[in-house]
């Protein structure tokens, strides 16, 4: 399993991992538009030339933001979710960020565990987030 940087070469695997993990999956254009933003970072799993999972990280100032992280159900609870996050923590540290946050479903008991984990606390909630179906987000963040 190894963790590259994203590029224009690989948008396409990450669309089929977003079209297999999200009700409302990000169209490719999107994606590159997030990919080419400044301060964005994407970095993708591959595991046997195949993409089983990425993240997305923003970093504005002295914040972080992770707009995804997805990984392809039948790579789950392998520690594909975990390289990533451990991943984005390393950039924000390096780069001196205060904190790391992101928006999860509330129903997402797997990943809110994982977020856990990772030092990452309540710290809001966006009524009626989430679409497909509608759901509450949980704000996580994780001060550094």
């Amino acid at each position: 399993m190894t963790i590259n940087k994203m590029s224009g070469a690989n948008t396409h695997l990450v669309k089929q991992i977003e079209d297999e993990c999200f009700s409302r999956p990000w169209s490719l254009m999107s994606i590159e538009a997030e990919l080419n933003k400044p301060g964005s970072c994407f970095y993708v799993v591959e595991k046997d030339g195949e993409a089983v999972g990425y993240v997305g990280f923003n970093m504005v100032l002295d914040e972080g933001y992770i707009a995804n992280l997805a990984v392809r159900e039948n790579f789950r609870r392998n520690g594909v979710a975990k390289s990533l996050l451990s991943k984005v923590i390393d950039i924000a540290k390096e780069n001196n960020l205060a904190f790391v946050t992101l928006e999860v479903r509330q129903s997402n008991t797997a990943a809110i565990a994982l977020y856990s984990e990772f030092g990452f606390e309540l710290q809001g909630r966006r009524k009626n987030f989430y679409r497909d179906p509608v759901e509450d987000g949980l704000i996580l963040t994780k001060f550094l």
